[in-house]
């Protein structure tokens, strides 16, 4: 692996399929690609970083930026912050050819979100790159 590449690894709670076809019956995609793949838990972590301990992942919230960008805002162990200060979130779907990216998402949710009744998801902890 080469230097550069060392430490863009992420440690993540990445959903069950059954967990993200009940969330898309919740939450239809507004926008082309729906992501709802995982929730990071921290970034620029070495391959051979630990995965995150097991948890228990809840959708909390929601956001829609109305212009390509939906999230889903979740607490792990209850807790809506990641260790950075951050939100764990999930991105949900976007539009990219209205130049939207998944890592637009962390602001979305940081400008505010709709609370939602608690929703449990299955999740798997993973380092991803």
């Amino acid at each position: 692996m080469k230097l550069e590449n060392l430490f863009e690894m992420y440690t993540a709670h990445v959903l069950d399929s059954k967990s993200r076809r009940e969330l898309a019956k919740r939450f239809p995609p507004k926008y082309p690609e729906m992501l709802g793949h995982h929730t990071t838990v921290k970034f620029g972590v070495p391959k051979d970083a630990p995965k995150p301990r097991p948890a228990n992942v809840e959708v909390v919230g929601y956001a829609d930026d109305g212009e390509g960008l939906e999230a889903l805002v979740v607490a792990v162990d209850g807790k809506v912050n990641r260790p950075d200060g951050s939100l764990y979130h999930i991105t949900w779907s976007l539009d990219r050819s209205l130049g939207r990216k998944p890592v637009h998402s962390n602001k979305l949710v940081q400008a505010g979100y709709e609370p939602v009744d608690n929703i449990p998801i299955t999740t798997t902890p993973e380092v991803l790159r």
